[in-house]
């Protein structure tokens, strides 16, 4: 009995400074272009191969607390003292039974979570912030469905839910992002009684050639290393950014006089920000698409 209690002291030990070291990791050092943090890497891959152990490491936590349990109940004046325990939270399926090791395993991963969300508030960028965390969200998820051990612990509720957190970083980011782009578009203030003011039209297309050329310029060094992510990104903005622009070019472009004045306005076809937005989020790596 007293060594299988010491050997579960050992591995909460162990736990204990997995919690810690998440805690203590108080650095400003930001990961640049939003990467993947080394903390979200030795965090996850821990987990994952402590779950290789799941289920020498669930009759350990359960032995262990069955042991701490009886010692409360020998000693006076402490009732109650199991509180101190992993909650017996709901397991992801809708039933109060998660395991005392997996409510460690995700107690690690919370702890997790609020560090990455301290590290993300680092970024000056808020669109940045949203990369940062969608690029530690999809690391965080693709171990958990590489993982059976930690897919098992966390559950399919989790799971969905953080798969729409990522989705809601999508979002912001393009609304943070190209809200402002998507403006230039708008009819409003560009005609009166049905004539095109073209001075306000000229600003309209400067404003847009300058927040596209610092979108680029500054998003092209930003990292989003999933293939899949990354794919997922330049797919929407383009889906959101190429048809209205073209449809506003349909309709104003004519307005300049042919020549030297539609060249210094008019910067971008179609086909060309499609090319741009397909060099984002690629690290500054400079690849062009064929």
């Amino acid at each position: 009995m007293i060594a299988r209690s010491r050997i579960g002291e050992a591995v909460l030990c162990m736990f204990g400074d997995l919690e810690n070291s998440i805690k203590s990791d108080t650095s400003k050092n930001i990961m640049p272009g939003g990467a993947v943090h080394p903390l979200n890497r030795y965090t996850m891959n821990y987990l994952e191969l402590a779950c290789e152990y799941k289920d020498t490491l669930e009759h350990i936590f359960k032995e262990h607390l069955k042991i701490e349990r009886a010692d409360s109940n020998h000693r006076p004046g402490h009732p109650g003292e199991e509180a101190s325990h992993p909650p017996q939270n709901n397991n992801g399926h809708g039933q109060q039974d998660q395991s005392p090791f997996s409510a460690q395993l995700m107690r690690v991963m919370e702890l997790l979570e609020s560090n990455l969300k301290s590290k993300s508030k680092l970024y000056r960028d808020i669109p940045l912030c949203s990369i940062f965390m969608m690029n530690n969200g999809r690391y965080i998820l693709q171990k958990v469905k590489g993982s059976k051990g930690i897919n098992e612990s966390v559950g399919d509720v989790w799971t969905r839910k953080k798969s729409a957190d990522l989705r809601q970083y999508h979002q912001n980011y393009k609304r943070e992002t190209w809200g402002k782009v998507l403006g230039c578009f708008k009819d409003e203030g560009l005609t009166v009684n049905g004539k095109v003011m073209k001075p306000e039209l000229k600003e309209r297309f400067k404003s847009f050639n300058a927040l596209f050329d610092e979108i680029h310029r500054t998003q092209s060094q930003w990292v989003v290393s999933d293939e899949q992510m990354q794919s997922e990104l330049r797919v929407s903005i383009s889906a959101v950014v190429i048809p209205a622009y073209r449809s506003f070019l349909g309709r104003f472009s004519q307005v300049f006089t042919a020549g030297r004045q539609t060249e210094k306005y008019v910067k971008y076809q179609p086909e060309d920000l499609e090319n741009y937005i397909d060099e984002l989020f690629d690290g500054g790596t400079g690849k062009k698409k064929s």
